[in-house]
């Protein structure tokens, strides 16, 4: 298998999780992630940074999903999340855009996987994922279930351009996960990727 470029967003809480996947020599990728602070108090000279050292140089980004992660919590305390998901999704002449890997950890279980429900549209099974405002940044709700000219009752993993896993799942098959969001770089739902959600 091909080793991608992984970038790791993740908040300074979950990072023994990043770390996990750091060491885990299972793992074929080649870790593009920032691992030392970046000496400054100006988010935007530091967000610069990470954009240039580490993400352009990417093509997968893995965002760990954990109880910090919430676009509740606002602007404020999201910021390097929100702009490390924004440029990942960002195409420009510089940089492809990455693949989106959303890793859900252990403690975020039950508020996301919320059982299954029989619709009432089409009758049949679907599951309950709860990605939202409350669980995740918009930046990555808003490319799990992209709205745009979505007319069916639930999204299935063609009308998704974010991945999704359970911590658990992906560490016992991290390789097939990181995969699946590189081959979403050249899907069609590219076309109704939202890199800056309202």
């Amino acid at each position: 298998m091909v080793k991608h470029k992984c970038f790791i967003s993740f908040k300074v809480e979950d990072k023994a999780y990043k770390e996990k996947i750091q060491r885990n020599e299972s793992i074929e990728m080649i870790d593009k992630s920032l691992n030392e602070p970046i000496n400054s108090d100006d988010p935007d000279y530091v967000m610069q940074k990470i954009r240039n050292d580490n993400l352009k140089d990417s093509s997968v980004t893995i965002f760990l999903i954990g109880n910090f992660s919430a676009e509740t919590l606002g602007e404020k305390e999201q910021y390097y999340i929100k702009k490390e998901l924004q440029a990942s999704l960002y195409h420009s002449l510089n940089h492809g855009r990455n693949g989106i890997l959303g890793i859900v950890l252990p403690s975020m279980y039950s508020q996301i996987y919320k059982g299954q429900y029989t619709c009432s549209i089409c009758g049949n099974i679907h599951n309950y994922i709860c990605i939202n405002d409350n669980t995740t940044i918009k930046e990555f709700s808003a490319n799990y279930y992209i709205q745009k000219d979505h007319t069916s009752c639930a999204w299935f993993e063609d009308q998704r351009y974010c991945v999704l896993a359970k911590w658990n799942d992906f560490i016992l098959d991290p390789n097939s996960f990181i995969n699946a969001a590189w081959e979403k770089r050249n899907e069609d739902i590219v076309k109704r990727i939202t890199v800056y959600p309202k």
